[in-house]
């Protein structure tokens, strides 16, 4: 992968849960996430690169009423998501969790923690990691976007995927007020 000095810059081209392509504006890599089923008693989506090959990295699966429900890597097991994201002991925690990477590091992931991002990711030494924006107000609309971003520094490249699923998982807590 190209190194740039630079984060990696998600730009979500929808902006909805029910799907978008995360598309690096360097052409560094694509992923998308998609609904694979949705009904009364679950909704289940997917997330895969479209830059090397049409694999599924992450299963999704949201129970009755939009409730939580497991997450899968790959060909893995299915985690509870609940353990996965797992909520901080701070007051207002459903909208702050943290959850361990691949890389065995912890990060926690904030709601409105800053006033130009929706999302924040820190990792154990209160580091940004990673960031969702939605559009700027008054920015003007461009077509087959969303003006929203997901940026994940540079040096986390093996938790791209891990980002845009706890992200993704975060997203519906808040949607759904979980």
């Amino acid at each position: 992968m190209t190194t740039y000095g630079m984060p990696f810059f998600l730009e979500d081209k929808s902006g909805k849960l029910t799907g978008s392509d995360f598309v690096d504006i360097n052409d560094r890599l694509c992923l998308a996430l998609r609904c694979t089923a949705r009904g009364s008693t679950r909704t289940a989506y997917v997330i895969y690169s479209k830059t090397d090959s049409v694999t599924t990295l992450v299963t999704l699966h949201f129970g009755p009423n939009n409730s939580l429900g497991t997450i899968s890597f790959g060909s893995g097991a299915q985690v509870p998501m609940s353990e996965f994201l797992v909520e901080s002991s701070a007051p207002g925690s459903t909208k702050t969790r943290k959850f361990t990477g691949s890389d065995g590091h912890e990060y926690r992931w904030s709601w409105r923690t800053t006033t130009s991002e929706e999302w924040t990711c820190t990792d154990s030494s209160n580091h940004q990691v990673a960031s969702y924006s939605l559009k700027v107000p008054g920015e003007p609309e461009y077509n087959g976007s969303s003006g929203c971003v997901l940026t994940i520094e540079e040096a986390y490249p093996h938790l791209v995927t891990e980002m845009l699923a706890s992200l993704t998982i975060m997203r519906h807590i808040v949607a759904h007020n979980l």
